[in-house]
């Protein structure tokens, strides 16, 4: 078979209450725009229903299908499976809630048509439209996260944790056949081995922040603990 023109990574875990809304969103957008586009949803050990809504909406786009890890491994880990079994010429993550609307994907496609690797969608440069914002306290942790994150070596990147980043298929299958971190701060061990490889650009879109966030008190320490052994692991 021919590989698809672009693959959509969307991770879940127990995401009944949105995910059928936001798949609705996607299809509709690779039914008019790229047309052959396949949808991997990766469930991650999900309690509720969320793997037979998948196939329930699947039944009416072929090009959609579900991966199941059986066991809740974390974010980065559910992306990694979906990005590694993708097809697409181009590869897309983009979180299930869709707080970057597809619709941005073309800015993130024209980067690489101009010859980038990976364009990574942001929300802190110029140009970009945050629509609803997190609260006060949500902000605060993300600037300390970014702190440490431009202390080990990306300091070139104003936002490295947006949900919706696209590469090319060498770049997604090199670079997450190589990525060990489970948790919520894999976005900065991909960038980390991306360094001096690949080319990627970073650009501004619009955001909005979206309730039922996934992160738990647990999961956001745990991607603090990540950080501190990435400084360690890929100095260069």
């Amino acid at each position: 078979m021919s590989a698809p023109p672009l693959s959509v990574v969307i991770p879940a875990y127990n995401e009944t209450a949105r995910l059928e809304p936001s798949l609705r969103r996607v299809i509709a957008y690779l039914q008019k725009h790229e047309p052959g586009g396949e949808i991997l949803v990766v469930d991650d050990g999900s309690t509720d229903a969320t793997p037979e809504l998948v196939r329930d909406v699947a039944r009416d786009f072929d090009q959609l299908r579900v991966i199941e890890l059986g066991v809740n491994r974390g974010k980065g880990a559910a992306v990694r499976e979906g990005m590694l079994a993708a097809r697409g010429d181009h590869v897309l993550f983009t979180d299930a809630d869709l707080a970057t609307p597809i619709d941005e994907l073309a800015k993130l496609r024209a980067s690489l048509a101009a010859g980038y690797d990976i364009a990574i969608a942001s929300r802190a440069l110029p140009g970009a439209q945050i629509q609803v914002r997190q609260n006060m306290l949500r902000e605060l942790i993300g600037r300390s996260f970014n702190a440490i994150v431009r202390s080990i070596g990306l300091s070139a990147f104003k936002d490295t944790q947006c949900g919706f980043k696209l590469f090319t298929r060498e770049a997604a299958h090199d670079l997450f056949a190589r990525a060990t971190v489970d948790g919520f701060a894999f976005d900065v061990e991909v960038l980390l081995l991306a360094r001096g490889t690949y080319r990627v650009d970073e650009v501004p879109v619009v955001w909005l922040h979206v309730e039922e966030s996934k992160v738990s008190r647990r999961s956001g320490a745990r991607a603090f603990v990540d950080l501190i052994k990435l400084r360690f692991t890929h100095r260069k």
